[in-house]
C-alpha cells in the first residue's frame, strides 16, 4: 500500500456508494453522448458536476438520484471523506466541459476522446472504488503549491 499518496481532506462526509451509483450514471450519460452526440446530455453533466464540486451538491439531480437508488438497495452506508469526490467531480466538471465545447464547435473526435477518459475514469470507480482524481491529485498539487 502506498502511504506517501494524499487527498483532499473536508470536513464533509459522503455515503461512498452514492458516490459509485453517481459515478454509474455518469458512465451511462456518456454512452448516450456517445451514440446521440447530443449537445443537451454534455450541458447536463457540466450544470451537474458544477453542482457536486461546489457547495450546491444538493440539488444535483443525479446525487438525488443516485441517493433513491441507493435506498432502494440492500447497501449499508460507508461515509467516506468528502473531499476526493469533490475534487474529482471537478475534474469531472474541466472534462465534461471540454467535451461540450468540442461538441459546440463540431470537433467530433476531440469530444469523442476526452468523453471516454472521463467515462473510463468514471467507470473506474463505479465497478472497483478507484478513484483516479486521488491518483491525480498529488500532482497537481506539487505543480500549484511547490516552493
Amino acid at each position: 500500500m502506498k502511504t506517501y499518496a494524499f487527498c483532499p481532506i473536508s470536513d464533509r462526509k459522503i455515503n461512498e456508494r452514492v458516490a459509485r451509483v453517481n459515478a454509474a450514471f455518469t458512465v451511462l450519460f456518456l454512452i448516450v453522448f456517445a451514440y446521440t452526440g447530443s449537445f443537451w446530455f454534455m450541458a447536463f453533466m457540466v450544470i451537474d458536476f458544477l453542482l457536486r464540486g461546489t457547495s450546491l451538491a444538493q440539488y444535483s439531480l443525479v446525487g438525488i438520484t443516485s441517493k433513491q437508488v441507493v435506498k432502494l438497495l440492500p447497501l449499508e452506508v460507508q461515509l467516506i471523506n468528502a473531499g476526493p469526490k469533490i475534487f474529482a467531480a471537478r475534474i469531472g466538471l474541466m472534462l465534461s466541459s471540454i467535451v461540450l465545447v468540442a461538441t459546440v464547435f463540431g470537433l467530433n473526435t476531440l469530444a469523442l476522446s476526452v468523453a471516454g477518459v472521463l467515462g473510463l475514469f468514471s467507470f473506474m470507480e463505479a465497478a472497483f472504488g478507484f478513484c483516479v482524481a486521488c491518483q491525480i491529485y498529488p500532482f497537481i498539487y506539487n505543480f500549484v503549491y511547490k516552493k
